[in-house]
């Protein structure tokens, strides 16, 4: 077995390969807290560690599995197989009576572990919610815990009919806990099995689901996308503190070359004192240019969020939407920022981003923005493009981005697509990428980044 400390550290290492930013602070304080809980308890040692690492409770959907590498059931004390299960009739009788859910999932884990488990040894090969259930029959105890409703005079005031109902919904509660539990058990026992062949640092990266802001855009489902507008303030809030101190150092400007050497000459000749050409705090323009179309929405959607918080970092923020048609979104932003959920039907409903067909048509939305807004283009404006580049087989019309970047400041175009599709089937990427600067930004923690360091200050 590893050491405790390596363990711990081993622990940690894992999260922070998973996005969680833990310090030494936070990994003293977990190894100081198995030292006051020792292991007799593994679920207490679960929110002891998850007490002193994590900062909030989204990212236990992260811990719960690496916790169980590191510190599989086997560890420690685990459950002991074939459990009393009159004992354990009794105590659930008794939660589903007090009608206690921290108890009910207790007891679920409890007896999947002691009589949930298949195979050679109860708990070795699989775990079983159907075996578990029918080895405890919770169903049975509805008898027994309208009694103990009734002394405690908890049923006076409904029926029998209602009472029995009110208990039944609690045994189908507590069923649904230990189905839930077997499938957690099962999965937690596969990557273990899979962990001790390869090992668990190797199974934490690969086979662990990312946290949101690691999940590539394309492939996002609905609750991720939630959970990423849900960031954006505190993205944008750190982002802010990056291009404040980028424009601080700027400030400071670059040396002027003539007068430091005219400085120079009281110091015999030697630039002691280099004399910096200050620049004057202007703030930059941005204008961005988003493909709302398919899957490529939600990449979009989130980067029009973000900058959106970050408009008081710009002396103008200028947002056009296409599919194949473009049209200026800047106001549906301001006016939906209390809703961020709905920004892409407010575009599609209020937007006039289509033309007669649904494709996204590159080339006719660039063409229109050169013919129609080029004028909200100048030398201070950063452009940033965000599309995958996916004509449909139409022309990708070079012409008109070209336009664009020669009266632009930069132009930036951020493919959620990886570099190895960009040259594949009906990809314009690397045509474009002639033109203008185009960077893989897959996921919001890359987006994170390439802002930080794109961004012009």
């Amino acid at each position: 077995m590893t050491a405790l400390p390596d363990r711990v550290t081993e622990l940690v290492r894992a999260l922070r390969t998973h996005g969680l930013r833990i310090g030494p602070g936070e990994t003293v304080d977990a190894a100081a807290a198995l030292e006051v809980l020792g292991f007799e308890d593994r679920e207490r040692v679960r929110e002891g560690l998850a007490a002193a690492l994590l900062h909030h409770e989204g990212q236990r959907a992260v811990f719960d599995p690496v916790f169980d590498l590191y510190f599989p059931l086997r560890v420690g004390a685990p459950a002991a197989p074939g459990a009393d299960v009159a004992q354990l009739r009794e105590r659930l009788a008794a939660a589903l009576a007090a009608d206690d859910p921290a108890a009910l999932g207790q007891l679920a884990a409890e007896a999947v572990d002691s009589l949930g488990g298949y195979g050679a040894s109860p708990g070795s090969d699989g775990f079983s919610a159907h075996q578990t259930l029918d080895r405890l029959r919770p169903q049975t105890l509805l008898a027994r815990v309208r009694a103990t409703l009734a002394r405690g005079g908890q049923g006076a005031a409904f029926t029998d009919r209602l009472t029995d109902d009110e208990i039944r919904r609690r045994i189908e509660e507590f069923r649904r806990r230990v189905g839930t539990e077997a499938r957690r058990r099962v999965g937690t026992e596969a990557r273990r099995r899979v962990a001790e062949r390869r090992g668990a640092e190797e199974i934490a990266r690969r086979a662990l689901r990312p946290t949101a802001d690691r999940v590539d855009f394309l492939v996002a489902g609905r609750a991720q996308l939630d959970e990423l507008r849900r960031s954006v303030h505190p993205l944008a809030r750190k982002l802010a503190t990056r291009l404040a101190a980028r424009r601080r150092r700027a400030a400071r400007g670059r040396i002027d070359l003539r007068r430091t050497l005219r400085g120079s000459l009281s110091t015999g000749g030697v630039p002691i004192r280099p004399v910096l050409r200050r620049r004057r705090p202007v703030r930059p323009e941005l204008v961005l240019l988003c493909d709302v179309s398919g899957s490529v929405a939600g990449f979009a959607n989130f980067t029009m969020l973000l900058v959106q918080a970050l408009h008081d970092q710009f002396s103008k923020v200028r947002v056009f939407a296409f599919v194949n048609r473009v049209d200026e979104v800047t106001g549906l932003l301001r006016k939906g920022a209390a809703d961020p959920a709905g920004l892409g039907e407010r575009i599609a409903g209020e937007a006039a981003v289509t033309g007669w067909h649904g494709s996204s048509d590159y080339g006719t939305s660039l063409g229109e923005f050169a013919e129609r807004y080029l004028d909200v283009v100048g030398p201070r404006t950063a452009v940033f493009v965000l599309g995958d580049a996916r004509t449909n087989m139409s022309d990708p019309n070079l012409p008109a981005l070209r336009r664009i970047a020669e009266r632009a400041r930069r132009v930036y175009w951020l493919n959620p697509e990886p570099a190895s599709q960009w040259s594949t089937g009906d990809s314009a990427a690397l045509a474009y990428a002639e033109l203008v600067e185009m960077h893989v930004c897959r996921n919001a923690h890359q987006l994170g980044g390439l802002v930080a360091r794109l961004l012009p200050v």
